[in-house]
């Protein structure tokens, strides 16, 4: 079992980096595998609503969102990190996750996700709300933990002192291992929930 890990921080050795520390820890615990993409300083444009990748099957756009596709095929569960900037995420990391959501036509049904928001103060709450609708779309389960999945931190290192916060990374990393081991067994004994096919429609028609 895997979960891949998106740290949208642009500082590699930051206090996100903290944060999903602690959860790469537990996952190790529970002989879940981990591998973690630092996405937050690259050089990664937003969509273009091109639609080329319904032709192609993967985005115009060769870059870490085409190296990350096959990775989040292959995982159980998706990890998507991000300090907070002005109550939201980081703007690389949502040009990454628009491009990877919307090229990867795969079913992302019962993947495990959660997301994880580290700041100094406020705009942790919006920014995990945020994060977490790219789940929800797709009908992956949310793990939740003991609180909101936030770190505080401002300075780097400032995260390792925020106990609570810590506590609340191991909390949602044992509760992310659960439900990853308890989907695998649902699949294997009852199969995913039947399907409808897709009916779309928008508010003109």
């Amino acid at each position: 079992m895997k979960v891949l890990i998106i740290n949208g921080s642009p500082h590699k050795n930051g206090n996100t980096t903290i944060a999903l520390s602690e959860m790469e820890n537990v996952f190790r615990k529970n002989n879940i595998e981990t591998e973690i993409l630092h996405i937050g300083n690259k050089a990664i444009r937003g969509c273009i609503a091109c639609k080329s990748c319904f032709e192609k099957g993967r985005c115009v756009f060769d870059d870490e969102v085409n190296q990350a596709a096959p990775k989040f095929e292959e995982a159980d569960g998706l990890v998507i990190a991000s300090p907070v900037y002005y109550a939201s995420a980081n703007a690389t990391l949502i040009a990454f996750l628009d491009r990877l959501f919307y090229s990867t036509h795969f079913d992302k049904r019962m993947k495990v996700g959660a997301s994880v928001v580290v700041a100094r103060r406020g705009g942790l709450s919006s920014t995990f709300d945020e994060l977490n609708k790219y789940f929800t779309i797709c009908s992956m389960p949310i793990a939740s933990s003991q609180y909101w999945n936030s770190v505080h931190g401002r300075e780097q290192g400032e995260a390792k002192e925020d106990a609570e916060g810590l506590q609340t990374m191991r909390t949602l990393a044992n509760n992310m291992s659960f439900l990853i081991k308890s989907i695998a067994l649902g699949k294997e004994q009852i199969g995913l929930p039947e399907q409808e096919a897709w009916i779309p429609t928008h508010f003109i028609r």
